[in-house]
């Protein structure tokens, strides 16, 4: 029933001008088509994500939308800081810490947050 359809990442977000800054200009994406009242949608590979506002936005304490980006995982790291992300560090078993990279044997990982504490997560998966 789903599972051959596309899935979408939805993000809240209390204030829509810094959301649309903070994903259009740091991560680089763009917008799909017109915005509406407190949405914006946005355009990521073959996906999309919508952030809308919310009065919950911030809320959730697990990784909200994650990036699979395979051997361009260091350099795009590399531009997220170059660009002002911060990125988060975790106390996690299994994962020793390489500058803000996450390592488990191949595995490399990031997690950030966006301006209202959405938690983002990069890997070269």
């Amino acid at each position: 029933m789903l599972a051959d359809k596309d899935a979408m990442a939805t993000i809240a977000v209390r204030d829509l001008a810094a959301a649309k800054n903070f994903y259009q200009q740091k991560l680089g994406f763009s917008p799909t088509g017109p915005e509406g009242d407190g949405v914006v949608t946005l355009r990521s590979g073959n996906s999309t994500i919508v952030v809308y506002e919310s009065q919950f936005a911030g809320t959730n304490k697990a990784t909200s939308a994650t990036w699979g980006v395979g051997t361009e995982m260091d350099s795009i790291v590399q531009t997220l800081k170059e660009a002002g992300v911060a990125f988060e560090h975790y106390a996690t078993p299994g994962l020793k810490r390489e500058g803000d990279i996450h390592v488990a044997g191949e595995l490399k990982a990031v997690w950030f947050k966006d301006p209202d504490g959405n938690i983002l997560h990069i890997n070269n998966q």
